[in-house]
């Protein structure tokens, strides 16, 4: 197995301890603030904003453009040190991450009517390098940060 993978599959039973705190920490700063903020801008709850293509569209290009910026985070992938990087360690493009995020993830999601998501899980699951589709597609990885 590469160094430097998210799950590291020498230690049996810590893939669900790793993961749970992206899962918390997303909920916890960014859903609850949003969903806060939703419900006095729109006078209660709503979810029409998103079944619209535009919520998907801004969230694939904050996707695409922070990591470029950032060292290959975004917020949550900050707060748990993970971060997206090339297999051969070349710093990301916007075209890299153009592949991986609107290609790989949401041109192939809205394609295959999600199916490529539950492919990419299973292949994050049960595959020795952990990488999804749209990892393959773009040449990258996810690591511990350094």
């Amino acid at each position: 197995m590469r160094r430097g993978i998210l799950w590291n599959t020498n230690r049996p039973g810590q893939d669900l301890k790793d993961v749970l705190p992206l899962i918390s920490w997303t909920f916890f700063i960014i859903s609850i603030p949003a969903a806060i903020i939703l419900f006095f801008v729109s006078d209660g709850f709503s979810f029409e904003f998103t079944q619209g293509i535009w919520l998907n569209l801004f969230y694939t290009v904050y996707l695409t453009i922070l990591p470029v910026l950032w060292g290959g985070y975004i917020i949550g992938k900050r707060i748990i040190n993970v971060r997206v990087v090339k297999l051969n360690h070349k710093r990301l493009s916007v075209f890299d991450m153009f592949i991986r995020e609107f290609i790989g993830k949401f041109v192939l999601g809205y394609v295959s009517l999600g199916l490529t998501a539950l492919i990419s899980a299973c292949m994050v699951a049960f595959l020795k390098d952990r990488r999804a589709i749209h990892d393959f597609l773009a040449g990258t990885y996810v690591e511990r940060g350094h």
